[in-house]
């Protein structure tokens, strides 16, 4: 039999995704209850049980956590035009939810204090796993313009980097041989939807995927994306779980000298059909790939 509470994860993650995909829009309690096809009157209270946030905190976070993102663009956009698309109806309102969340101004975030906000994000991850981030600039980086492709995942939600990934891949992979996607091999995706810079570590998403033609259909708390692909910017990883979010780091580090900067969209870890996660060191290969744009 289903796992009951897997229903609900597989529901409450629809309505995550979706707060994501529409922040410009209204968002209140029975639009997103009816994405999760529950009744708004409980709606609230089995969300903040499966999240540990309320419906109305997880959209404000979500909300200023984009924005802080694109404040960060070159050239800069303007700071109205930032809160309105995020789903603010002024700049004053969304200064003061602004400086609520982070501390500082949007104006003060993008002359630089958000090195400091990210660097207690760090700081705050490197004690969960405690392993020391690697900070060394990846031995070659390529860009590569990839395919769109739609997959079937797996998610997890909890600080990136620790074992907690590693046994969602187990499960999944376990998943995907059940369903007879794994002959002949695939390639897998690994697919982190937050910052871990600006993110709390426990609110943290990743999606464990394999790619899936138009005929599936999602079940249970497997779910459905469609990965929009473009242009990346792409270095080959070696290691454990622990040591990942260093090698990301070192992908960013790479930035500032290459003339390109993130695009708008998840980065993603791809994996051959045929990878597989060392028993002894659990050390894993696959390709770290981030989406980018030119300055």
């Amino acid at each position: 039999m289903p796992d009951p509470r897997q229903a609900y994860v597989a529901r409450i993650h629809r309505v995550t995704d979706h707060i994501d995909s529409h922040l410009g829009q209204p968002l209140d309690l029975a639009v997103l209850a009816s994405v999760a096809n529950f009744s708004a009157w409980h709606f609230h209270r089995v969300f903040h049980a499966i999240t540990g946030e309320t419906l109305a905190d997880r959209v404000r976070r979500r909300r200023l956590e984009v924005a802080a993102a694109r404040l960060q663009r070159v050239p800069p956009e303007p700071v109205l035009a930032i809160a309105l698309e995020v789903g603010f109806g002024s700049a004053a309102v969304f200064s003061r939810a602004f400086r609520a969340h982070f501390g500082v101004t949007p104006t003060a975030w993008r002359r630089g204090a958000f090195r400091d906000w990210a660097e207690r994000r760090r700081d705050q991850l490197g004690a969960i796993h405690q392993a020391a981030r690697r900070v060394d600039p990846p031995p070659k980086v390529e860009l590569k313009r990839l395919p769109a492709v739609r997959v079937a995942c797996l998610r997890h939600v909890g600080p990136y980097g620790t074992p907690g990934i590693v046994r969602t891949w187990q499960r999944f992979a376990a998943w995907c041989e059940q369903q007879g996607l794994t002959q002949p091999p695939r390639p897998m995706y690994g697919m982190a939807h937050d910052n871990a810079d600006v993110t709390p570590p426990a609110q943290c998403r990743y999606d464990a995927c394999i790619e899936v033609d138009e005929g599936f259909r999602p079940a249970g708390e497997i779910g459905v994306h469609r990965w929009r692909g473009g242009l990346h910017a792409c270095t080959a990883f070696h290691g454990t779980s622990a040591e990942i979010h260093g090698a990301w780091v070192g992908l960013v580090d790479w930035l500032p000298d290459s003339g390109y900067q993130p695009d708008d969209a998840p980065p993603i870890e791809i994996y051959p059909g045929d990878f597989s996660i060392d028993s002894e060191s659990g050390a894993i290969a696959c390709q770290l790939c981030m989406p980018v744009r030119p300055l």
